[in-house]
């Protein structure tokens, strides 16, 4: 099928998927401030109220791979704008939510639309714009909103949350959520018609989604359960299971869910690898960031939302300058130097941290790791449709996105386990080393994700825009040697 290039309305549609991206960031961030609020008013004890994330979570990584097979099949524009609208009713019934159940069901279910909404995104910038300079600047476009989506969102939900309660943190997304999925009939292309003969490969896409879900949950419970108890270690045997069985269902299936061939494209392997590493390790200083600032500092909603400002801010910087990055030096080179710079910045930050310490000496440390993430962020997503088919562009992101999540998970995991190594309280100075171990453990961690980038190809420059159509006719095997 051919990739869809309209040209007309284009700035229309990347301002639509940034916007979406921007939601879908906000959301992400927005409850942790609300946390200990949502905990005393709906009535969470301490080990239930990670749910409140975890239920997010857990079904975002259960049913990428669903989502991204879907927005291949069904349709991009059908799959965008239910994702949205799922986004919109969760958050209103999030918002209306009075016992813990209703409030993680509805959690779960913002993670569905999640699950749905990213790899649709994605695959509509893949195949609206050319691979290369064009591509790479709708993706640094997409990225921008999405670091300063999760900056804002700590602050918007200390702002929220202090003048109009928890409940606002939820319903802030209604009218965003539903407007985005309106526009979406206005402004996306429409669907193509559904290619004859193309299956959803429904049991390779129930099989991936139990055993993907199991797995995440095993992961994001395992800390608090055991990791030796008998619900962690059931959730981990039946996630390997299903999983098993899923990878041999798609090595028959005519049409599988993750066609395996996709495994041959060195650039979306590594961009998987270096995903699950990335999230493990800059995606879990947001909670040690707020950890420190709320538990140890005393800072308030109000005042922690605030103080992810500068984050925002130097986030979008990073993001252009991958752009820039891109065209100058290529993938590979653009990954390393993100990470590495987050590497720094976890340092710095971690060696900031102390019982006494005042703001001002955290922010060479927020900057060098929210630079780093600007430009590692754009750079990762741009090496996973590198050399992918568009009719597998939604999967390819879903891959590729399954293990960010599934790194997140697990990054977390390990990092609180250290940050909590010996502690008998929760809160206070003492908690201090426990979290400048877990940052001097990430950045160090995050060397895992520069080998990964190392063993990409070392490109020419891109530095133009190659010919319409040039993006289509490479193929995974052009760049799997």
């Amino acid at each position: 099928m051919p990739s869809p290039s309209p040209r007309r309305g284009t700035g229309l549609l990347l301002a639509l998927l940034a916007f979406a991206q921007f939601i879908s960031a906000i959301d992400y961030n927005i409850v942790y401030v609300a946390l200990p609020e949502i905990g005393r008013e709906v009535g969470f004890d301490a080990h239930s109220l990670q749910w409140v994330v975890s239920g997010y979570a857990v079904a975002f990584g259960g049913f990428l791979l669903l989502g991204g097979r879907a927005a291949d099949i069904l349709g991009r524009r059908r799959v965008f704008s239910t994702a949205l609208t799922f986004y919109g009713l969760s958050s209103l019934a999030g918002g209306l939510a009075t016992d813990p159940g209703l409030l993680v069901a509805a959690r779960a279910v913002q993670g569905l639309g999640g699950a749905l909404l990213l790899p649709a995104t994605l695959s509509l910038i893949a195949t609206t714009f050319t691979e290369g300079a064009e591509r790479n600047r709708a993706l640094a476009i997409w990225g921008g909103a999405g670091a300063v989506g999760l900056a804002l969102g700590s602050l918007l939900g200390g702002i929220l949350t202090n003048y109009f309660g928890w409940e606002a943190v939820f319903y802030v997304n209604v009218p965003l959520a539903l407007g985005a999925a309106a526009a979406a009939f206005a402004i996306a292309p429409k669907d193509a018609p559904r290619e004859h003969g193309r299956s959803f490969d429904l049991a390779g896409s129930l099989t991936a989604t139990v055993g993907f879900t199991a797995l995440v949950f095993a992961v994001v419970q395992g800390p608090e359960a055991g990791w030796t108890s008998a619900e962690t270690i059931a959730a981990l045997l039946a996630g390997v299971l299903f999983i098993g069985v899923f990878l041999l269902i798609e090595t028959r299936a005519a049409h599988p869910l993750m066609p395996l061939h996709l495994f041959r494209n060195r650039s979306l392997v590594a961009a998987m690898g270096i995903t699950f590493v990335f999230m493990g390790t800059f995606g879990a200083q947001y909670y040690f960031f707020t950890v420190y600032l709320q538990t140890v500092r005393g800072y308030g909603a109000l005042a922690t939302g605030l103080a992810f400002l500068p984050s925002a801010l130097v986030g979008m910087v990073g993001t252009k300058l991958s752009e820039k990055l891109l065209g100058k030096v290529g993938v590979r080179a653009t990954i390393i130097t993100g990470l590495l710079l987050g590497a720094v910045g976890m340092t710095a930050l971690a060696l900031a941290m102390s019982p006494g310490g005042g703001y001002p000496a955290l922010l060479p440390g927020v900057v060098l790791l929210s630079l780093g993430q600007g430009i590692a962020w754009t750079a990762m997503f741009v090496a996973a449709g590198t050399g992918v088919e568009a009719h597998h562009q939604g999967i390819a992101s879903a891959m590729a996105s399954t293990t960010q999540q599934i790194g997140s998970a697990v990054g977390l995991a390990i990092l609180v386990a250290i940050a909590n190594s010996g502690l008998h309280t929760a809160t206070g100075p003492d908690l201090v080393p426990g979290l400048r171990t877990a940052g001097f453990s990430a950045a160090a961690l995050t060397l895992l994700g520069v080998g990964i980038a190392l063993t990409l190809r070392r490109p020419a420059p891109i530095a133009s825009t190659p010919v319409a159509g040039q993006a289509e006719q490479r193929t995974e095997t052009d760049i799997s040697a």
